[in-house]
C-alpha cells in the first residue's frame, strides 16, 4: 500500500494493492501501522458508515463545527467524484476546492482531516461510498454549503440526478465563511 499527498495540508490517500486471480481479488484497505506512520490514530475512528447513490446523485457539501470530524472514505463498489472545499481560518488554501474519483478498481481510501467540507456525485449505475467517522454524529455542529454555490465553482462531472431536501436548503459559501471565521 502507498501513501499519496492531496492538494490540501493533512488529505492523505492511502492506495492498496489488488491482488486479482480467477477468483476475482482481494486487497487490504487499511492498514493501522500504516496509518499511525502517517500521523493518524487508527483508534480514534468511532463510526463506520455506508451509502449507496445512483448515477448522478451528489451527497454534500458537509463540514463539522467545533472540534470538525476526519473521516477515511472509499468508494467499494462503483466510482465517485470526491470533493473537498478547504474551511479551515488561517489555512493557505481556505475556500479552496480540490477533488478526486474514487472506485473499486483502485480501492483507495481518502483521509480527510477536520475543517474541510466533503462532497460526492456517483459516477456509475450504484456507487457503495464507506465512511470512517472519528467522532459521533452531533447535529447542532452540521454545516452545509450548497454544492452549487458559485463562489466555490464547484466542477461537477454530471448533471444531478438527485440531492436531498437538506443539501438543496443549505447556505452559501459566504454565509459559511463568515461563521467560520467570527
Amino acid at each position: 500500500m502507498r501513501v499519496e499527498r492531496g492538494a490540501f495540508d493533512g488529505v492523505l490517500i492511502f492506495v492498496p494493492t489488488p491482488h486479482h486471480d480467477d477468483r476475482g481479488f482481494f486487497t487490504r484497505t487499511f492498514d493501522t501501522a500504516l496509518a499511525a506512520a502517517h500521523g493518524l490514530d487508527p483508534a480514534a475512528f468511532v463510526q463506520d458508515s455506508q451509502s449507496r447513490s445512483r448515477l448522478g446523485t451528489l451527497r454534500g457539501m458537509h463540514c463539522r463545527l467545533g472540534r470538525g470530524e476526519a473521516k477515511l472514505v472509499r468508494c467499494a463498489r462503483g466510482a465517485i467524484h470526491d470533493v473537498l472545499v478547504d474551511a479551515r481560518p488561517g489555512s493557505p488554501t481556505f475556500g479552496e476546492s480540490w477533488s478526486v474519483v474514487l472506485d473499486d478498481k483502485e480501492f483507495a481510501h481518502l483521509y480527510v482531516p477536520p475543517g474541510l467540507f466533503h462532497g460526492y456525485q456517483a459516477l456509475t449505475e450504484q456507487a457503495d461510498v464507506c465512511y470512517r467517522i472519528d467522532r459521533e454524529h452531533d447535529p447542532a455542529e452540521d454545516l452545509t454549503v450548497r454544492y452549487d454555490d458559485p463562489d466555490l465553482a464547484i466542477g461537477w462531472p454530471l448533471p444531478v440526478t438527485a440531492i436531498s431536501a437538506r443539501d438543496l436548503a443549505a447556505g452559501s459559501w459566504k454565509e459559511a465563511r463568515e461563521r467560520l471565521l467570527g
